[in-house]
Formats: structure tokens, sequence, C-alpha cells
């Protein structure tokens, strides 16, 4: 099992990111996983950096600590193209130390460069053709290919490393497990469901298990239920009104109904380990992997230093 820290883009600025990351390595993580968003979820939050500029750093300061994108969507606002050449890049100067997570992308971050935000079938039809123009590019040369979606002309990634990188698909069905177990390197969700993890070892998939724990650490349980309704609230929302809303002030109206009963629903809160060594095991038991503890308490440093004591062993264990 590997434990990774999600560094949250959107309530961070890219120095805050920075130096979070050097802490979770000195704290014992194994990784990073950072999102991949032009907007934050809520106005509250405040940020959203370029993640690509911040991985790259962050793998300047650190030595032993893998970087993911969780996730990155190839296909709309990011031409495949780019990303093959930006994910070669991190590739090489963090030692092979990186991990492309893609996905089919929210309206949120893609719609900003006036594309329009296609259907679910188009998008996923879309994330097939990009992960194929990667694959492409990765083996040399100059390449063209001419997709529904997606073009490329005669182009050639110059600097690639001697090993692509992992390449995570995130899934939460059938036709995307699928996908993953045929296009990608492992396997990224965000609920403990065994099936998905069933469907894509069903389809020849035999990569890492990347899953997003939500949790809400703070040295007092009410805080750490205030702190994760102020600026995390969003993410009881599901995935049908996430995928589709396109700014932070359409998130803020469509949670004003959440009470705290809610938060304590969808993530493990308070200061006592229990909940959320709880909390991790269904992602355990569920067949994850690769472990990545998404803090949306108040105090990250707080986080990081309970994470350092024996909560890590503990997590480890559970494997």
């Amino acid at each position: 099992m590997q434990i990774g820290y999600k560094l949250a883009s959107e309530a961070f600025g890219p120095q805050e990111l920075i130096r979070q990351a050097v802490r979770a390595e000195q704290a014992g993580f194994d990784f990073v996983e950072m999102s991949d968003h032009y907007h934050p979820w809520l106005e509250i939050q405040g940020h959203s950096c370029f993640t690509w500029s911040a991985l790259g750093a962050i793998a300047a300061k650190t030595s032993t600590l893998g970087l993911a994108t969780g996730v990155t969507c190839p296909s709309v606002r990011y031409h495949p193209a780019i990303i093959a050449q930006a994910a070669a890049t991190m590739a090489l100067i963090s030692g092979g130390r990186f991990t492309l997570g893609v996905g089919a992308g929210e309206r949120l971050n893609e719609h900003v460069v006036g594309r329009g935000f296609p259907s679910v079938r188009g998008r996923h039809e879309r994330l097939r053709e990009a992960l194929e123009i990667i694959r492409l590019l990765w083996q040399g040369g100059y390449q063209s290919y001419e997709g529904r979606h997606l073009q490329l002309e005669d182009a050639r990634v110059w600097d690639l490393p001697s090993t692509p990188p992992v390449i995570a698909v995130a899934a939460s069905g059938r036709s995307s497990a699928a996908m993953a177990a045929e296009l990608g390197d492992g396997l990224f969700a965000t609920e403990p469901k065994p099936s998905i993890v069933e469907r894509y070892q069903e389809a020849g998939g035999r990569g890492p298990h990347y899953a997003e724990v939500p949790m809400a650490w703070a040295s007092d349980e009410e805080q750490a239920v205030r702190a994760a309704k102020e600026t995390s609230r969003w993410a009881v929302t599901g995935w049908k009104v996430m995928s589709e809303l396109p700014n932070p002030v359409n998130f803020d109206a469509a949670t004003i109904w959440v009470e705290d009963q809610h938060i304590r629903q969808q993530f493990s809160v308070g200061p006592d380990p229990e909940p959320h060594l709880a909390k991790v095991k269904a992602y355990v038991d569920a067949g994850f992997d690769h472990i990545v503890l998404q803090n949306a308490g108040p105090d990250p440093d707080g986080f990081l230093d309970f994470c350092a004591g024996d909560f890590l062993a503990r997590v480890r264990a559970l494997a």
C-alpha cells in the first residue's frame, strides 16, 4: 500500500501547496496528489493555481515523494498533445516519480476555453481519443491522428523518459473502468465501491488502484465539521452535480441546503483517529491500494503532525 496526501489547489496558493508537499514528505507520505482546476469549487476557497508549475517546483524541492495529478482532463481545456509533453517533462524532472491521473473533466474547469462541455458520452469518447494520442506520442517520432473529436498533425514530443509515466484513469462505472484497463496503467476513483475495482480487473486491469478518502481533521470535532461545511460542502452534491455546474457561484447556490449531518455522512471528522481509520478501511476493503488522504479540516499542519505520529503506520497496517 502507498499513502498519498491531497494538495487542494482550490484552497491554498501555490507557495503554500509547495510547502505542504515538502512537509508531507517529511511526515512519511509516499506521494502527493494535486487537483488540476481552473476555478475553485466555492468562492470562499479563493485559489486555483496552475497545477503543472506547482508540481515542477515540488519535484525540485523533494527527493522521494511521488507526484500525481488528481485528475487532469486532457481533452477540452488542454489538447492531449500538451498533456503528453507536460507529463513526459514531469517524469524527467522528477526522476520517474510522476503519475498522470486523467478523467473526463467537469464543466467548472473545461468551459472556460469557449468550446462548450460535451455530454457524458461525448466526454468519454474524447477521453478515449486523448489517451490514444498520448500513447501515440510517447512512442516517439512524428505522429498524426484523426479522431471523431480530436486531431493531431505531425507532432513529436522530443524529451521522453525511458519509461513512460503511469496513467491512472478515473472511473465510476463499467465503461470507464474498462477504459482504464484498456488504455491506462491504473485506476482512479473517489468512492469505496468494490464493483469499480472488480470491473477494472475483469477488463484486464492490473495496475495501482488510487482512491481519495474524505476526512476533516481538527483538534475539536465541531471545528472540523464547520471547516468542512464552509469550504468542502460541494463534495456532498454527487458527481452529476459536480460535473455540470459552471462556476463557484453555482456551487454556492447548489449547496445552501447542506447541514452538519451531511458533512458527517461524507467525511470522517475530529481528532480521534478511529473514525478516520474506519473511513480508510472501507476503501482498503474495496480493493484500493493507493490511498489519498483528503483533509478538509482547518489546520493542514496539525493534520500532517497527526499523520506523522502513528496514524500513517496504522493506515499501512490495514493492508
